[in-house]
């Protein structure tokens, strides 16, 4: 199976996508990750910003 790597801000990207109203599934499909995936992303990266991701 091939590993993707998503960088930070693609992350964030992502978390924000779903904050708008976006499902988890839509994303994941358009991500090709899956649902559990973005769950580990959300519990990682909740509420930080970009400029946070440097520390």
């Amino acid at each position: 199976m091939k590993k993707n790597n998503f960088t930070e801000s693609q992350i964030l990207k992502a978390l924000k996508e779903n904050q708008q109203g976006i499902s988890v599934s839509a994303i994941s499909r358009d991500l090709g990750i899956d649902k559990s995936t973005f769950y580990y992303w959300k519990k990682k990266y909740s509420g930080m910003e970009q400029h946070q991701l440097s520390r």
